[in-house]
């Protein structure tokens, strides 16, 4: 029986230090995500990684442009994946001012 309550006792230690860790992160992404600064090196690396679902437009605040690709990429089978691919190598050759002044203060949704 003491093994049984250990093991419950070490189940919630756990399962506590997860929900920290979640809203840690929760807390982090918001910051990250609600910031003004400029978002080049996160938008171009989704972008590469992630493009056919869209994450990289979803962190620039595109929501709608974000969905049509996800769309899009679902419609094609996954074709429509090279436009996030080709739009985060776009994102990260720019420079910083002109990355932010285009696509976060000019809201410049493609290319």
């Amino acid at each position: 029986m003491a093994d049984k309550s250990n093991l419950e006792d070490d189940l919630n230690k756990i399962a506590e230090e997860a929900k920290t860790s979640a809203s840690e992160f929760a807390q982090n992404a918001k910051q990250t995500m609600g910031s003004n600064d400029n978002k080049k090196v996160l938008a171009g690396v989704l972008g590469i990684l992630f493009g056919g679902l869209g994450i990289h437009k979803f962190v620039l605040g595109y929501n709608k442009e974000g969905i049509i690709l996800l769309i899009a990429t679902v419609l094609t089978c996954g074709f429509a994946y090279i436009i996030g691919f080709i739009e985060g190598i776009i994102y990260l050759t720019k420079s910083d001012e002109e990355f932010y002044n285009t696509y976060q203060v000019g809201r410049k949704p493609w290319f």
